[in-house]
């Protein structure tokens, strides 16, 4: 590109939807455009839970980075792992490359990891939701339990193999829940002989007093209504004690299952020790109104990695649509700065309503102005999530398979692939090491999280 090293360069780090969102919205700014993420895809996170499912495939949630950028000129992607930021210097260096990338502006969209509260050993026997290879290997657990249920023949450990324990009452365990219900009700129903899938329990466990708290407590009661018609129990009120390759204690009370799956915490990214920044307990940096970063104008942090407080005190959402409005008003706030315009207006999310689905044909949503439940909720969280999903084929692709399973009840993904190692009680021969998207991520848990 002509005249590109002139320009002044705006690095984004992470590709989710944060980043994303900024590095779309600098199109047409003078300045060139350097996005790294340690994946070669944007991952529509929304929909993770439906591929640990088997509802759909990765590929469709997923797509490639640079063919979403392949038009805009001023855009250029990097695959790889930041590894620090040196604000004097004006630099990020990157992983096994010997070299550091200087920057004029920097975005940090770096996303959250899972947060075990302190005990990072149950990630082994209870793994999180975050990555495409999450989902692979969470998909796997699900339908190997119930092959090794199929040819057991001690009925305690059959019984232990067809529970399932969701921990976390928020939107994913909520959604992984009523899933995996419809999984074992509905689609798997004729599939075995020795079992019946329907006698399978599904327990999701909530510390709180009820599931979808961000929610209006009448869409909560809505949702556990929802969850309990499709078999779910929910415990509310119960914190998980241990967690083992057979198991877990929560209020005192033990479940035996050999599949569990963590939806009850997150922790930011480690920008905020490449930084130096003041932090949260959860590690999220705290940020100017413009989500600069204190003493660095130049620097901005945004979505799960960053703490934002609106004009009441109350802190933004750790959801999607707060990381898209905050990366493309990062990318204002920046193209002002190199045309000498006005700055915008310090940031403020614009609430546009928040969805949840807990089954086939059950949703709550809540636009603030109106509260619905039911099976209307599941028809616009179905369009909602189908228009903001990225490329024409994935809509099409999705949209076909939800309504091939609305009338056939069938779950056209249902392949064991890609296992990340032994799986504690479910020893198979599956070969590690690949998944449908490539090779698995090896790296500790704590730095395999992927942007929103």
């Amino acid at each position: 590109m002509a005249g590109a090293e002139t320009r002044p360069k705006v690095v984004i780090v992470g590709a989710g939807f944060g980043g994303l969102a900024a590095a779309k919205t600098l199109a047409r700014a003078p300045a060139r455009v350097v996005l790294i993420d340690r994946a070669n895809h944007h991952l529509f996170q929304p929909l993770l839970y439906q591929v640990a499912t088997a509802e759909l495939g990765p590929s469709e949630i997923a797509m490639s980075i640079r063919s979403i950028l392949r038009d805009q000129d001023n855009a250029e992607v990097i695959l790889g792992t930041v590894g620090g930021v040196d604000l004097r210097m004006r630099t990020v260096s990157l992983e096994g490359i010997d070299r550091k990338m200087p920057y004029d502006y920097l975005v940090i969209a770096t996303g959250s990891h899972h947060s075990y509260f302190g005990h990072d050993e149950w990630a082994r026997y209870a793994p999180g939701l975050k990555t495409v290879e999450d989902a692979v290997a969470i998909r796997a657990r699900i339908l190997l339990a119930f092959e090794k249920a199929e040819i057991e023949t001690d009925p305690e450990e059959q019984r232990r193999l067809l529970t399932f324990v969701v921990v976390g009452g928020g939107p994913t365990g909520v959604e992984m829940a009523g899933a995996i219900a419809g999984l074992a009700r509905r689609s798997l129903v004729r599939d075995f002989r020795n079992i019946d899938p329907r006698s399978a329990r599904i327990v999701l466990i909530e510390g709180l007093d009820r599931i979808l708290a961000a929610y209006p407590e009448d869409l909560s009661a809505a949702a556990k209504r929802s969850l309990e018609r499709l078999g779910v129990e929910v415990w509310l009120g119960k914190m998980v004690e241990t967690c083992d390759d057979s198991g877990v204690v929560a209020g005192g009370q033990r479940i035996e299952a050999r599949t569990i799956v963590w939806g009850a915490g997150n922790a930011a990214s480690p920008a905020a020790q490449w930084l130096g920044a003041e932090r949260d307990r959860a590690g999220r940096i705290k940020v100017g109104p413009d989500l600069s970063l204190p003493g660095h104008p130049e620097v901005f942090v945004i979505g799960d990695t960053a703490i934002v407080v609106d004009a009441t005190g109350e802190v933004m959402p750790g959801i999607a649509p707060v990381a898209k409005q905050e990366g493309g008003y990062v990318a204002k706030v920046i193209t002002a700065r190199l045309t000498g315009r006005k700055p915008p207006r310090p940031f403020r999310y614009r609430n546009l309503g928040t969805m949840a689905t807990i089954g086939r044909g059950a949703a709550v949503a809540d636009f603030g102005w109106l509260r619905i439940s039911g099976f209307v909720a599941w028809l616009l969280w179905g369009l909602v999530h189908i228009y903001f999903l990225i490329g024409f084929r994935n809509r099409v692709r999705v949209l076909f398979n939800w309504m091939w399973t609305l009338f056939t009840r069938d779950h056209g993904a249902r392949l064991i692939t890609g296992l990340q190692g032994p799986t504690p009680g479910l020893e198979t021969a599956v070969r590690p090491g690949r998944t449908e998207s490539g090779p698995v991520d090896a790296r500790p848990q704590g730095m395999r999280s992927q942007p929103r």
